[in-house]
């Protein structure tokens, strides 16, 4: 319990808070509970097709192919703020839904909210780990088709 309540608390701005950052089916079916949501922006990671899946789509002989956070770019999408007495429950959920095979690795990323309340949160998001057997290096746009 102490260990996850230490990673729990990796997760979380300094005033308890939790801020995730969605680029993908995040976005319009988050599935937790939310105070805020705003547009935001990550530099230095972009959503690529890079990750054969067999959870979503495809097969174990024909894997399909997923959009990743993967290094290199941008990526647009929004942060949604979790107050601190949900952050618990939520990382629970988000940890079930996107870690099922260990593709995706959860890390904090300075995301840059838009709009006339402009500021930089620390928020939690999924990247996906390159070590991983499921990563798939960049393609050609013939072969992600």
């Amino acid at each position: 319990m102490a260990n996850s309540s230490r990673n729990l608390q990796r997760c979380l701005a300094a005033d308890g808070d939790l801020w995730v950052f969605a680029y993908g089916s995040l976005m319009w079916r988050p599935g937790f509970e939310f105070a805020e949501v705003a547009r935001a922006r990550v530099t230095g990671y972009s959503r690529r097709f890079c990750v054969a899946s067999v959870h979503h789509r495809g097969s174990p002989a024909r894997p399909g192919l997923v959009l990743g956070l993967d290094s290199g770019g941008v990526c647009e999408g929004i942060v949604y703020r979790v107050p601190a007495d949900r952050a618990a429950a939520t990382i629970a959920y988000l940890r079930e839904r996107e870690q099922v095979n260990g593709v995706y690795r959860e890390v904090r990323v300075p995301a840059e909210i838009e709009g006339n309340r402009a500021r930089i949160v620390d928020a939690v998001a999924y990247l996906v780990e390159r070590a991983h057997p499921s990563y798939v290096a960049r393609l050609p746009l013939r072969s992600q088709a």
